[in-house]
């Protein structure tokens, strides 16, 4: 993030400046989240695990409350649709695949220095993973956000050109002066000394003043390059490269420029050419990569920049300088969709990625950070997911314009460039029909709901409807006029949720349970009552049907499996490390420290995409909730509605590779079920990771094990070798 070549100058020649940070006071700044992300993400080991980083919301947290002390007023805007103005999520997820990979071949040759600086270069490919993370926790603290109609550094700009000047300043990435801004803060420095923590909420705190900021002014740029005009300043940011524009091709000819090259040179070169873009690109038009190419991406991008979407203070979304603007400005932007899923987006209630398919008419799945190659995993994403992916954005086109009930989706995929998985929305099965009679209001869902079970969840979902008398009223209309709607957010999220069950099998028309609903009335009648604990279960029942939770061989050649014992310890110790792939570790708010596995990681990588089909499921069925009108639109808790549903936040793999090391280890000891062999491994295993809690880490896993074991029984020969998960079983019992 970011014009690599300005900033590298910027901080050669000592552009910015630096104040103390009260000079900010009782000041509204607006923040770029995608920028703020960056700035405080240093886990170095997120890529090996998948998920989030485990100290991000508590790094979150502090770094917030240091600029509140402070005395700043903040607004965070996020990016909402694609718009062509960021990196590509395809292209960084390859990058971000291909460094894992390296790390881990340095990780398994006991080169474990080098390995941690490759996964951190590797950063993660998933930046939606961490924006969701900082929405929950901004909206726990009550500090305010905005996601952006596309992108934030637009609305940004919007905010604070406003005359009403909605913020005093910006914090963001260098690209933002492309769009016009002439000052820009870049980074915060505040130093946390902990002897005077109890003096941090007293304006004259000798923490505030430690702190400083830096910014920059595009005047003092200006001069620094020769008394450059506005326009040769935005246009080398823009031939330099970035988000919005790739680097201008003759710029990597190393024989003409050294590499890096520098932002002096890009000046120079605009300049040799009247600073005209056009010019520059007629001189070099021998080079293909510039001749009929690069002028159309330039003008393109000049028209995203000008013209891009933006949403008002009074909510509606309009285009910049729409009096100017071209009439096919929506091709280098995107289509428009109603304003009434712009709002639900600008509130945190549903995320882009279903609207990007829709908008772009392109499903890119995008590489994973391992696995990409196993065929279970391409399997998985190219078949199984497809009808989910569908449905999605059928429950998102019903209600709104025809135009997109005969929109074209295409799906890619990187690890097959020759497939064309096009689609018309209009060949897509509706589920509307199916889920109408969804309609439970609170009265009837409050009789059933407890402490133990409340309304919304995913186990009250089947649980509740083990009542055949509830299950029979849960039969409803919807509403019609003049009747009032879905109104409290439990009746919301029960609805929702019991909408997604029976769109994926569990609950028949009559709202009984079908026979996979009785295996995952097993599973959740087994499991814990922690929400990550139900959403194991929920995944892993999806998983048996896919036939993907087994002990099979899916990923050749990949380290980190069981590789102790005999072929059945191993395979008894692959199945249930595996299993445990689905639970999250106990661990402290501190950076990750313990073993890594290959094999784990793209096993992960399975779980983490059905987890997300489901998320991508709920949202839709809650967007068409609101659209059909069958929910009250007066309201604002939106954000609450979103972090109600299941499957907000996925976890890493590290609580399947802690169990595979501790049923791995077991394996090097003559007696591997003795109580004294089991406590020096779990001691050992403590060393492992320093900030967790091996042992009751452990227990997680094998309740996990237990719950899923139960599911597999009642499941019975709708499953394959079942034999196998009675022996595993039977081999456990003796090591927990």
């Amino acid at each position: 993030m970011g014009v690599v070549a300005f900033d590298v100058w910027a901080a050669e020649k000592g552009i910015a400046k630096s104040f103390d940070l009260k000079f900010l006071q009782d000041r509204v700044i607006g923040i770029d989240a995608a920028y703020y992300i960056q700035s405080l993400n240093k886990d170095p080991l997120l890529s090996a695990l998948g998920g989030p980083p485990l100290a991000f919301e508590s790094t979150v947290i502090n770094a917030v409350k240091h600029l509140q002390d402070a005395g700043l007023k903040i607004h965070f805007v996020f990016n909402g649709l694609e718009s062509g103005v960021g990196s590509d999520p395809v292209a960084s997820s390859a990058r971000a695949a291909h460094l894992a990979s390296e790390a881990f071949t340095l990780y398994e040759t006991e080169q474990g220095k080098q390995a941690r600086d490759v996964f951190k270069a590797s950063g993660h490919c998933y930046p939606s993973a961490l924006s969701k993370i900082l929405k929950k926790t901004l909206h726990e603290q009550g500090v305010p956000f905005t996601v952006a109609p596309y992108s934030a550094l637009a609305q940004l700009v919007y905010y604070d050109n406003h005359p009403s000047q909605f913020i005093d300043a910006v914090y963001g990435p260098s690209e933002l002066f492309c769009f016009g801004i002439d000052k820009l803060i870049t980074k915060f420095e505040i130093t946390d000394d902990s002897q005077h923590v109890a003096e941090k909420n007293k304006p004259e705190s000798p923490v505030l003043e430690l702190a400083r900021f830096q910014w920059i002014d595009r005047r003092d740029c200006l001069a620094a390059l020769g008394n450059i005009s506005v326009n040769v300043f935005s246009d080398s940011l823009m031939l330099a490269g970035s988000g919005l524009l790739p680097e201008f091709p003759p710029l990597e000819n190393e024989t003409v420029y050294r590499k890096p090259f520098s932002m002096r040179n890009v000046v120079d070169m605009l300049t040799s050419c009247g600073g005209s873009v056009a010019r520059l690109c007629a001189q070099y038009s021998t080079d293909p990569a510039v001749k009929g190419v690069y002028l159309d991406q330039y003008k393109r991008a000049l028209t995203r920049i000008r013209h891009h979407i933006i949403m008002t203070d009074e909510g509606d979304v309009e285009i910049l300088g729409k009096d100017h603007a071209p009439d096919d400005a929506h091709e280098c932007i995107s289509l428009r969709l109603p304003e009434e899923l712009y709002m639900y987006l600008s509130r945190g209630m549903l995320r882009p990625r279903v609207l990007n398919w829709l908008t772009s008419g392109k499903i890119s799945i995008i590489q994973p950070l391992s696995g990409g190659d196993g065929r279970p995993y391409q399997d998985l994403v190219k078949f199984q997911l497809d009808p989910l992916r569908r449905q999605a954005l059928s429950l998102l086109t019903e209600p709104i314009h025809r135009y997109y009930h005969s929109r074209d989706i295409t799906t890619s995929l990187l690890f097959d460039p020759t497939y064309e998985g096009r689609f018309n929305m209009r060949d897509v099965s509706s589920p509307r029909d199916l889920l109408s009679k969804w309609n439970v209001k609170n009265n009837l869902i409050a009789g059933y709901s407890t402490e133990d079970l409340p309304a919304g969840t995913l186990s009250f979902a089947i649980l509740s409807l083990e009542n055949p008398e509830f299950a029979a009223k849960t039969v409803t209309q919807k509403p019609k006029a003049g009747q009032e709607p879905l109104k409290h957010r439990d009746e919301i999220l029960a609805n929702a949720v019991w909408r997604l069950l029976q769109l994926r099998g569990y609950l028949n028309e009559q709202h009984q349970l079908t026979e996979w609903g009785k295996v995952l009335e097993a599973v959740w009648s087994a499991s814990g009552t922690r929400r990550d604990e139900e959403e194991a279960a929920l995944i892993a029942v999806e998983l048996m049907r896919f036939e993907l939770i087994n002990p099979d061989t899916m990923f050749l050649g990949y380290g980190g499996a069981p590789g102790n014992g005999s072929n059945i310890d191993k395979r008894n110790a692959m199945l249930v490390s595996r299993v445990a792939c689905l639970g999250k570790i106990r661990h402290s708010a501190k950076g990750y420290s313990g073993p890594l596995s290959r094999h784990m990681l793209a096993y992960h990588s399975i779980v983490s995409n059905v987890h997300t089909s489901l998320r991508d499921l709920l949202e839709m069925i809650v967007a068409a909730m609101f659209l059909e009108g069958l929910v009250d639109r007066d309201r604002n808790d939106w954000a609450d509605i979103s972090l109600g549903l299941p499957f907000y936040q996925e976890q890493s793999c590290a609580l399947g590779v802690l169990t595979m090391h501790f049923l791995d280890d077991l394996c090097n000891y003559s007696d591997p079920t003795s109580g004294s062999t089991r406590a020096e491994v779990k001691k050992k295993g403590q060393e492992w990771i320093m900030h967790g809690d091996f042992s009751g880490s452990l227990d997680d896993a094998f309740r996990i094990w237990d719950a899923v074991y139960q599911g597999v029984k009642v499941a019975g020969n709708k499953l394959k070798d079942t034999d196998i998960w009675d022996e595993v079983d039977t081999w456990l019992s003796q090591r927990k």
